[in-house]
Formats: C-alpha cells, sequence, structure tokens
C-alpha cells in the first residue's frame, strides 16, 4: 500500500472512531452543525493531505526516472567505503 493511502486512511479511521466517543456530547448539547462541521472540515483536510502526498510522490518518482535516465550518479547514490 502506498505511503499516500496509508497515512489518509489511518486517519479516516481515526476520525471515525474519535466521532463515535463525541456524538454523546455533542448530541446531549444540540450541537449539530458544530458536530458535522468539525466532521467536514476534516474530511476535507484529510483529502487534501492525501492530494499532496500523493503529487509529493509522483514528483519524486520522476525525478528518480529523470536521474536513472541521465545516467548520473549523486553523492547519496555513491556507496562510500
Amino acid at each position: 500500500m502506498k505511503k499516500y493511502n496509508l497515512i489518509p486512511g489511518l486517519l479516516l479511521i481515526y476520525l471515525i472512531v474519535m466521532a463515535g466517543f463525541g456524538w454523546e456530547k455533542f448530541a446531549a448539547e444540540g450541537k449539530y452543525l458544530e458536530y458535522f462541521g468539525i466532521i467536514g472540515g476534516t474530511l476535507i483536510i484529510i483529502f487534501v493531505l492525501r492530494i499532496v502526498l500523493k503529487r509529493k510522490n509522483k514528483f519524486r518518482e520522476e525525478t528518480r526516472k529523470r536521474r536513472e535516465a541521465s545516467g548520473r550518479r549523486f553523492l547519496r547514490d555513491d556507496q562510500i567505503l
């Protein structure tokens, strides 16, 4: 599983668990808009995080492919004994 799927997936599971724990408090006080607003905002942040991580991974792969195609070696690729 890719890192850009794993981290948002774990955060989504965490959100579901915490939303379950918080439901009683918000329902008892009648703050439904605040409850669902927090969940909605968190879902947006998790989605944006996934997009950013996916783009970062894509950029890293493209850079790696260009580096391999050029045949140049970089210091961190060299094995220094």
